[in-house]
């Protein structure tokens, strides 16, 4: 008897195959922005390892997230010195409130982060953080260490960290080592700290840096609390640091944007990574 065998010859024209019919991926549809800046920026971040997106938000934006948020914060304080004993963390934001669902799909942020990850790319978690007076600062580290890949190598993910407060270097300004995301496996020496920035700008403004860059969140020595988001966005085939398939209602994924849903989960990776019961995860939205 003759057996027949199909082999994938091209394999890198089968990963990117787009076997989906009704539900076509929508990566890279959202609003295009300056491709000159776009350039700039990416060109600094490729440099650095992270960039500083000024005043991306009106004062009336910044003004609404914090008048929505700081509600929602309670009396809830971080548990370790990574979350900040003298730190409010407010998690599972989607299911609570809409008000940062723009600062997750900004198109200017979008276009960077096209430009570091393959399409596709998710949302890895996103929360609000309220530093408040006398916090320690937080210990160094990079956003993708948890993924057990030797460096140097490219970013597995990429954040953003958006100034509700004024970031000053007295009210613990996110601290960035520059050139950190091109460092092989090794922790911080005593000489690379002297060359860490504190990300001092304006609210409104979005900080931007690879998954590979070196920071922390400064000691707040002032004597106000500096509030902030982070999105947090990783490579499709990575694992997700929210399961936001347990802490977003399909009501509340039902309410957001075509983007916001594709990272949240509801998309599919080519050829076909992230169905459910064999079928596109939008389906479940149907009903």
């Amino acid at each position: 008897m003759t057996k027949t065998v199909t082999v994938v010859n091209d394999m890198q024209a089968y990963f990117r195959a787009e076997l989906a019919r009704k539900y076509r991926s929508t990566a890279g549809s959202q609003e295009q922005a300056d491709q000159v800046l776009v350039d700039a920026l990416f060109a600094a971040l490729q440099r650095d390892g992270y960039v500083i997106l000024p005043q991306l938000f009106s004062d009336d934006d910044v003004e609404a997230i914090r008048a929505e948020l700081m509600p929602l914060f309670g009396k809830y304080l971080g548990r370790n010195n990574f979350e900040g004993f003298g730190t409010q963390r407010l998690y599972a934001v989607i299911e609570k409130t809409f008000i940062c669902n723009p600062l997750v799909e900004h198109p200017l942020i979008l276009a960077l982060l096209d430009r570091v990850l393959e399409p596709n790319y998710l949302l890895s978690q996103l929360q609000a953080i309220n530093i408040l007076p006398g916090e320690a600062a937080q210990p160094l580290h990079h956003d993708d260490a948890f993924y057990p890949w030797p460096r140097p190598r490219p970013a597995l993910g990429a954040a953003t960290i958006m100034a509700i407060d004024d970031f000053t270097a007295e009210n613990g300004a996110t601290v960035v080592l520059p050139g950190s995301h091109l460092w092989p496996d090794r922790a911080p020496a005593e000489a690379d700290l002297a060359s860490a920035i504190p990300a001092v700008m304006p609210k409104g403004s979005v900080l931007l840096f690879l998954g590979t860059t070196w920071h922390g969140g400064g000691a707040n020595r002032s004597a106000a609390g500096r509030l902030c988001v982070t999105a947090q966005y990783c490579a499709p085939w990575c694992r997700q640091q929210e399961n936001f398939s347990l802490s977003v209602s399909r009501e509340r994924v039902k309410q957001c944007s075509e983007h916001i849903r594709r990272m949240l989960g509801y998309s599919i990776h080519p050829p076909f990574m992230g169905f459910v019961n064999g079928l596109h995860p939008k389906r479940l939205l149907e009903d």
